[in-house]
């Protein structure tokens, strides 16, 4: 874990542990989610304007997390940012240990008209700053 990125805390509760006694695979989608939905107003203001649909999802595990780990905490950065999609990237801690690395494509979306937008391009220089990307 570095102090420079942004960190989020998540809370493992009852239910996201499986009959073997570790948090369940799909569950650690919902722990990146919510660090997303910190992320992004923290980073951009209201982003109630525009809606985004997961396109990708890849994670790998390292080790398990149990009940007994309290919480993880999910590092997040974006790393490409393009006119229509966010590319994300992950890395998701228990105990101070590295348990999954993760990166998602977030595209943003229009659920009226069904299809893809532009990302305001005041938004995407926003993230480019915050993240040093060009």
């Amino acid at each position: 874990m570095t102090d420079d990125v942004y960190a989020v805390d998540v809370a493992v509760r009852y239910q996201d542990v499986d009959a073997l006694g570790h948090v369940n695979n799909a569950i650690y989608a919902t722990y990146l989610e919510e660090a997303r939905v910190q992320y992004l107003p923290d980073v951009l203001g209201d982003t109630g304007a525009i809606e985004a649909v997961l396109a990708n999802l890849e994670i790998d595990y390292y080790r398990p997390v149990t009940l007994e780990d309290g919480f993880v905490t999910v590092e997040i950065e974006v790393v490409d940012v393009g006119t229509k999609s966010v590319t994300f990237e992950y890395e998701v801690y228990a105990s101070g240990e590295l348990a999954a690395e993760a990166s998602t494509v977030q595209v943003a979306y229009d659920g009226e008209a069904k299809e893809s937008v532009e990302i305001p391009e005041e938004w995407r220089q926003t993230l480019r700053e915050f993240e040093g990307l060009n």
